[in-house]
């Protein structure tokens, strides 16, 4: 068991995902790197100021475009769209690991007997005509569907048609147009040593072990305890994940970490242990300030950030208007080791200014010369990211 203090362990986690110091992630290449490192980045197509990868990405990555996601995807096809943490874009040699999820979705297909016919005027279709959105062609049915494996639902056919598709690997998105996602069959893309191997880990134990050591990565530290950072591992209830957590300590691929003053216990992947090392040794990292996507692997767990750097975040775009305390798509503000804020944000792009509509500080936050500096550089970051020209600033409480 290694001890740490609250705020080495606010380094380990903000130098792992190279939010401190000097980037650690650079260009196209650093995209892939970190895209690795984390097994997933959560898909949400809202765009307000970047939609959620973009922005996930543009607080790690040095000289980060929108492009270079888009290139890994749909150009090198490096990364894949496909259900992991709910709608997520991984890397495309984990493909082999999610064959349960697309046996599972084959096997839901029975319950629609009707999509048998319209799945072939689908393929047909593709064939003659290539990549395809649901506007591209009308097939008529008259059934309700649901996903296996994700939440999508509803009563268009030809989009219920595609998903499910898309749902047993037959198609994986080609490329999206904004929010609209056109598909291709899915053997043009993947190499035939991932697209046709079997489930590397059958037995539904090593499953789940493969999946938390992917989560524990993918945010640093974790707690075994109930936690959004589980969303969608299928049958990894409290037993389980216990005896999860039980085998990977035994196995020494993870190892617990003790916090001051926190009552639970957390855990690293056991290759980090170099990591903490670092930090043991009391070194300054630069500061830096970034904003921090909503739905963002760092915090996923938003109990654990809570109790972490005091700072309590809810993402208040399902919150009616009225009851909101923020805003509508407010991000997290970090500088340094610390949350200083939360910034509303909007990119308009006709005008192509970026409009800082307010940031609100936490209490205590002294807004020295140097603080305004490192925000200042942030916002111009920021602004370029999102093809804007000029910065207005609003209101800032």
């Amino acid at each position: 068991m290694i001890q740490l203090t609250n705020r080495q362990a606010r380094q380990f986690l903000l130098l792992k995902h190279g939010l401190l110091d000097e980037y650690k992630f650079s260009g196209k290449q650093g995209v892939l790197d970190f895209a690795r490192q984390i097994g997933c980045i959560q898909y949400d197509p809202i765009d307000v100021c970047g939609k959620n990868a973009e922005l996930v990405l543009q607080s790690r990555i040095k000289g980060f475009t929108k492009g270079m996601l888009a290139d890994l995807l749909y150009e090198d096809r490096s990364l894949v769209d496909y259900p992991d943490k709910n709608l997520a874009i991984i890397p495309v040699e984990d493909w082999p690991y999610f064959e349960r999820y697309r046996q599972a979705a084959r096997q839901h297909a029975e319950r629609y007997p009707e999509m048998e016919a319209l799945t072939a005027q689908v393929r047909a279709h593709i064939q003659n005509h290539g990549a395809l959105s649901s506007d591209d062609l009308k097939l008529d049915g008259d059934f309700s569907w649901q996903s296996a494996i994700h939440w999508s639902s509803g009563n268009n056919s030809s989009r219920s048609v595609l998903e499910q598709m898309y749902s047993t690997g037959e198609l994986i998105i080609h490329h999206k147009k904004g929010t609209r996602k056109y598909y291709d069959i899915a053997k043009k893309y993947i190499p035939p040593n991932l697209l046709s191997a079997s489930e590397p880990l059958e037995d539904e134990l090593e499953h789940h072990k493969w999946r938390v050591l992917r989560r524990i990565g993918s945010v640093g530290l974790l707690w075994n305890r109930a936690s959004d950072a589980w969303l969608n591992i299928w049958g990894l209830k409290a037993a389980q994940r216990k005896e999860v957590f039980r085998q990977l300590l035994h196995e020494a691929r993870i190892v617990a970490v003790a916090v001051e003053q926190m009552k639970d216990m957390l855990y690293c992947l056991a290759e980090d242990l170099p990591l903490i090392e670092a930090i043991l040794q009391n070194q300054e990292p630069k500061l830096r300030c970034e904003l921090i996507a909503p739905l963002d692997n760092f915090i996923w767990d938003r109990k654990l950030i809570n109790e972490l750097f005091d700072f309590d975040y809810t993402w208040e775009i399902y919150t009616p208007a009225i009851k909101r305390k923020f805003g509508y798509y407010v991000l997290p503000l970090l500088y340094g080791e610390s949350f200083i804020g939360r910034a509303e944000i909007i990119a308009e792009r006709k005008t192509r200014t970026l409009v800082v509509k307010n940031i609100w500080y936490e209490n205590g936050v002294k807004q020295t010369t140097q603080l305004r500096t490192a925000l200042n550089s942030c916002f111009q970051k920021f602004a370029i990211f999102n093809g804007c020209e000029t910065i207005s600033a609003e209101s800032m409480n």
